[in-house]
C-alpha cells in the first residue's frame, strides 16, 4: 500500500471526503488562496480547545497535547483553497459568536462538557442539512476532519491512542484481536 492509498483509507475511515484532500493526494497546492493568511497564538489556542472538545484527554492525551491548533492552521493555510479557507475562518468566528449568544459565556471560559454539547449540536444540525440536500462544506466537518487526521497522524495519537510498531518490522499476516484492543497505526 502506498502513501496515497493509505491516506484514502484514512479519509474513508473518517466518514467520507475530506476538504483539502486533493492537495494531500496530488501534492499540488491550490492556486487560489488567501494571501497572507496567518493565525495568531490566541487563535491557535482556540483551535486547540475545539480539538480537545472533539478528542478529549482520557487515559491517553487529547488533541490539545498533540498540538492540533497548529496542525489546523498549517493545513488550512497550505491545503485549502480560498473558498474553503473563508468557510473555515467564518466558521470559527460563527462558532465563537453563536456559543456566546447561546450560553452567555465565551468558548474559552466554558467547561469541556459545555463545549462538547455545543459542538455535538452543531454536528447534528450539519448532518440534518446534508441529509436534506445541502452538500456545501460545513465548518464543523472541517474541524472534525482536521482534528481526527491531525491527532491520529501525530506521535501522540499514533503511539499512545493506537497500537504502533516502528517500521521496519516483521510481517505478521494473522494477529489475534481481543475485544478492547487498540486499532493499529498506519
Amino acid at each position: 500500500m502506498n502513501r496515497r492509498e493509505a491516506l484514502k483509507s484514512v479519509v474513508l475511515m473518517m466518514g467520507g471526503t475530506m476538504v483539502g484532500a486533493n492537495v494531500i493526494l496530488t501534492g499540488c497546492a491550490p492556486e487560489d488562496k488567501i494571501e497572507g493568511l496567518d493565525f495568531s497564538e490566541k487563535e491557535i489556542a482556540y483551535m486547540d480547545e475545539i480539538g480537545e472538545a472533539i478528542i478529549p484527554t482520557t487515559d491517553t492525551p487529547g488533541a490539545k497535547a498533540a498540538g492540533i491548533g497548529s496542525f489546523m492552521a498549517m493545513m488550512v493555510k497550505d491545503t485549502y483553497n480560498k473558498e474553503q479557507q473563508e468557510t473555515f475562518i467564518n466558521g470559527l468566528n460563527s462558532l465563537k459568536k453563536d456559543f456566546k449568544s447561546e450560553t452567555g459565556k465565551n468558548f474559552m471560559d466554558a467547561s469541556v462538557d459545555e463545549r462538547t454539547a455545543f459542538l455535538n449540536q452543531l454536528n447534528k444540525k450539519a448532518i440534518a442539512e446534508f441529509n436534506e440536500g445541502d452538500k456545501s462544506p460545513k465548518y464543523i466537518g472541517m474541524l472534525k476532519d482536521l482534528t481526527v487526521l491531525g491527532y491520529f497522524t501525530s506521535e501522540i495519537g499514533a503511539t499512545q491512542a493506537l497500537r504502533f510498531i516502528e517500521t521496519p518490522g516483521r510481517y505478521d499476516p494473522c494477529v489475534d484481536y481481543k475485544k478492547g484492543d487498540k486499532a493499529w497505526a498506519i
